[in-house]
Parts: C-alpha cells; sequence; structure tokens
C-alpha cells in the first residue's frame, strides 16, 4: 500500500502508481531470457568493408554533412572512475604497506607515465611536504595513493572519468571530455559546427561546464571548427524503485528507496536531442591525437554506411506511399529489409498482398543504428547476436551475458565463442522519412531489463536495470553491424590501462 509520502515522492519524480505495479510484478516474476538464433559473425550479419568501400562511404558522409543536417556527438558522461581505481583502494585498506601484487607494482613503476603526475606530485608535496618519488623511496606508497584518491589531494576515487587527466601533450594534460571535443571537430561537424551533448551527474555538472568553458576556446581555434556543448542528467521518472528480497518494496526509515535506472535511462536523453544522426561513444574510449586517424576514419564510414542505408529505406517508404509498385518492387524491398537490414521472418512470403506492405513498412520506418563491432579478445561486455523478437522476426541486437540463459550450454556456446564484440561504437539516425522525430522509448523491448543483489544499512535487497541503451532500449530498432578496427576500441577500465602503448 503506498502512503500519503510515497505518492507525493512519486509525484515529485513523475513515476505513476502504475509503473510501481508495474516494477514490482518484474521482481516477482524475472525477466524472460532472450531466444537467440546464433552469434553474429562476418558470414552472417557483420559487414567487413574493402578500403574502396571505406572511402566511397566517407563520401558519402561528407556530402550528407554538407547539406546540413544536423549532427550531434552523444557522450555518456556521468559514471564514476572509483571501480577504475578498485585496485589501489585495496592496497589502501590492505595490511601491507609497500606494493605486492602485479597490479600495484605496475602502478608504481610507470607512475611518472601518467598524465596526472605532475599534479599528484603537487598534491604530495602540499599535504605530505614530500614528492611522489622522495614518498616512495621513503616507502610512503600509501601516503601517494590517499593523494591520489582522496578529497585532500586530486580526489580522482570520486570525480567522474571524463574529468580525469587520460593523455599528455606537449602544451598540457588532457581530459576524455577534451579528447570528446577533438573527435567531434574531426568528424561531426556540419558546416564549420559541431554539437557535443555529455550526459553527468548533477553532483558534477558544475566541474564539467567549468572545464568545457575554458578549454572551449583552445580546441575552436586549434580545429578552426564552432563547439557548441550541452549537458543533460539522468531524469527522476527513470529511477526503479528497490525491492526486499520479499519482492515488497525496500523502505529506509519509512520511505520508499530508488535507485538509478542503469544507462538504459540515458533513452530518454537521447529522445530529447533534435539531431539527424547521433554519434554515441563511451567517455573512456579516446585515444591521443597520434592515433585518432583510424577512429575518425571508421566514424565516418559507419556514418555513411547510416545514411546510404537511410536513404533507401526512404526511397522504398516513399514508393510504399504512392501505391506506385509491382511484384518486382515489393521482392526488392524484402531482399532489402532481410539482406541489408538483417531483418528476417520465416513466414514472409506467405503473407497477404495488403499485411506485406504493412509488415514492410513497420520494418522501414523506423530508427536506424550502424554499430561498429571489433573481433573478441576477451573483454568484459556485449556481442552481436541474431535474436529472436516479439514479433517472431530475426534481428541483429546486441546482448550483454545478464541476457543470455546460462542453462542453455547451446547459448552460452554461442556467448563464450562468438567472434566479435560490441565496444558501444554506433552512430544513429533517429527521424522519419518525412522528418518527423521518431519517439525513442516506443522501440524500447521493456522485457530485456535486467534484476540485480545489492545491499542498504547492511539489508540485502533487489535493484532493477533497466533495458540498457544499445542493448534492449533500441531493441526495436534498424541494427546493422560493421566490422572496425581493434585499435579505434581502446577502453579505460582500471588506472593502469593508462599505462599501455595506446594512452601515451
Amino acid at each position: 500500500m503506498l502512503t500519503t509520502e510515497d505518492k507525493a515522492l512519486l509525484a515529485r519524480k513523475g513515476i505513476t502508481e502504475g509503473q510501481i505495479e508495474a516494477q514490482l510484478q518484474t521482481f516477482r516474476k524475472g525477466f524472460p531470457f532472450l531466444r537467440l538464433k546464433a552469434a553474429a559473425s562476418l558470414d552472417n550479419g557483420i559487414l567487413a568493408l574493402s578500403p574502396e568501400d571505406c572511402r566511397r562511404y566517407e563520401d558519402v558522409w561528407n556530402a550528407y554533412k554538407a547539406e546540413g543536417k544536423a549532427v550531434t556527438k552523444f557522450v555518456p558522461a556521468s559514471g564514476a572512475a572509483s571501480r577504475m581505481f578498485k585496485d589501489m583502494f585495496e592496497f589502501l585498506d590492505a595490511a601491507y604497506d609497500a606494493p605486492e601484487t602485479d597490479f600495484e607494482k605496475a602502478f608504481f613503476a610507470g607512475i611518472r607515465r601518467f598524465a596526472f603526475f605532475e599534479d599528484l606530485d603537487a598534491a604530495c608535496r602540499k599535504n605530505e611536504g614530500a614528492g611522489v618519488e622522495s614518498l616512495m623511496e621513503a616507502g610512503q606508497y600509501k601516503k601517494v595513493v590517499a593523494n591520489m584518491l582522496r578529497p585532500e589531494g586530486l580526489n580522482y576515487g570520486q570525480l567522474p572519468k571524463g574529468l580525469l587527466k587520460f593523455h599528455r601533450y606537449a602544451e598540457g594534460a588532457r581530459t576524455p571530455v577534451e579528447e570528446h571535443l577533438v573527435e567531434a571537430a574531426l568528424y561531426a561537424a556540419s558546416q564549420g559546427k559541431a554539437e557535443v551533448h555529455f550526459t553527468v551527474s548533477a553532483e558534477h555538472k558544475a566541474l564539467f561546464k567549468a572545464l568545457v568553458e575554458e578549454k572551449l576556446p583552445v580546441y575552436e581555434k586549434k580545429f578552426g571548427v564552432e563547439l557548441h556543448v550541452t549537458f543533460s542528467e539522468q531524469k527522476p521518472s527513470t529511477d526503479t524503485l528497490a525491492a526486499t528480497m520479499d519482492n515488497e518494496p525496500f523502505r529506509v526509515d519509512g520511505k520508499l528507496l530508488f535507485r538509478p535506472g542503469g544507462h538504459g535511462a540515458l533513452i530518454e536523453n537521447l529522445n530529447d536531442l533534435q539531431a539527424d544522426v547521433v554519434f554515441v561513444k563511451n567517455i573512456d574510449n579516446v585515444v591521443p591525437d597520434r592515433l585518432k586517424a583510424d577512429t575518425v576514419t571508421y566514424k565516418q564510414v559507419l556514418a555513411g554506411v547510416l545514411v546510404d542505408l537511410q536513404r533507401r529505406a526512404f526511397s522504398y517508404l516513399r514508393k510504399l506511399d504512392s501505391g506506385d509498385y509491382g511484384h518486382a518492387d515489393i521482392e526488392e524491398i524484402i531482399r532489402f529489409v532481410q539482406q541489408n537490414l538483417c531483418c528476417r521472418r520465416e513466414d514472409v512470403k506467405d503473407l497477404e498482398d495488403a499485411e506485406l506492405v504493412i509488415y514492410l513498412r513497420k520494418k522501414l520506418n523506423r530508427p536506424m543504428r550502424v554499430c561498429g563491432v571489433v573481433k573478441n579478445v576477451g573483454e568484459p561486455g556485449g556481442g552481436p547476436f541474431l535474436a529472436y523478437n516479439q514479433d517472431g522476426t530475426v534481428s541483429l541486437q546486441i546482448l550483454e551475458s545478464s541476457q543470455i540463459d546460462t542453462g542453455n550450454p547451446e547459448y552460452v556456446a554461442m556467448f563464450k565463442d562468438g567472434t566479435h564484440f560490441n565496444p558501444v561504437d554506433l552512430v544513429c539516425a533517429l527521424k522519419d522519412y518525412k522528418g518527423g522525430k521518431f519517439n525513442l522509448p516506443d522501440y524500447v523491448d521493456r522485457n530485456t531489463g535486467f534484476i540485480s543483489y545489492k545491499s542498504k544499512n547492511g539489508k540485502e535487497l533487489k535493484a532493477l536495470e533497466l533495458p540498457g541503451l544499445w542493448n534492449g532500449a533500441m531493441s526495436d530498432w534498424n541494427t546493422v553491424f560493421v566490422e572496425v578496427p581493434l585499435d579505434t576500441f581502446n577502453p579505460v577500465k582500471t588506472v593502469n590501462d593508462l599505462l599501455r602503448e595506446q594512452h601515451q
């Protein structure tokens, strides 16, 4: 039963009582696993492009931009960097004082190579009266780490990844936020202007804004591009109710406990953009300028593939609207949907003409995304699959391990032996063939979230994760996979990843 106070809280968040009941039902029933057809591969759902193809698609993209289309680069940047420093937090709590694990030894051996070294050295001198190397020589390793992680030092343990210094340049170190601004200038600028949108947490928004205001003139002058940067936060209406282990509302001091719904909540933020085409890329997947060439090339290639496919889809939709089509035209459209958009339906040839046109129109007239995928090198995360949809069709999807029935050996083998990996490298088309905006929440598969187990004040609870942004939140989009070089994927999951050659 909801109290008057509960209802007032729901009203403030913009959450209905019906949503709460649906969430509690989900806790009770759980989410169904997805039914899989196969892991996508180069001969089954993933395009491998020749150098000639790449040049052609780059030209397509550059011609599209020249038309003055609205292009935005969308970067989820709200996550704190605490997981990046997990090993170093453990070192602070360890019973020993000098580095013992391989990770700890690598961190201290390479400490001068971090782009934030000079800042850390200054913090140590201010707080400890000695620099990093003097403290290490004296065996005071934990003081060095404390000055990196804690508020009295750099506070890197609490800041978002986007604000940490990743790469060193002659003119000074750059954060991921700055690297994304540079990327936007290089491949997302249309008629001399580039739009960049960061999703951030409320507590760090002022820091992001201050950094952008300080650095924007530098990069606008360097690249001759006018950069327009905007920010948004996850909406309170996308928070999800926490539940007890008995599937009742979890309360703290009598009040309902809500939790952020995960990155799937950002489909609402993406939906608020007015762009024709949106690039989506994670905040930590950036490289220094010397390695940006492949990233820039393949971002433009992916965008060219998207624009090319969208134009064909639009032309078919207009033909269906006109009524001026014959059997051969319908056959051509079926081939396009099945082969180019990789959306298949076994009984498509058995449909009556009117049903067939309705089906084809529905599949053509929806948001579209082209996703770069890289060869699988054992990174944790999602992969490209052919999966069954609610309507019985089979289409390309990006799946996480939580969506797969681990009790099914065939599915486990598909996931384990998959040849490719999703590095979150998407280019999205958000408008229909009449120029109107798709309402993106209409294309979410609500059955693709997952339940995780957490605790609050020492009590266990169930948490509800919304369908992931590039998983179930984009389930009913047209999806195409294109193989891109592995060197376009350089995430920073741990602080020591910054010591890899690609980040030096």
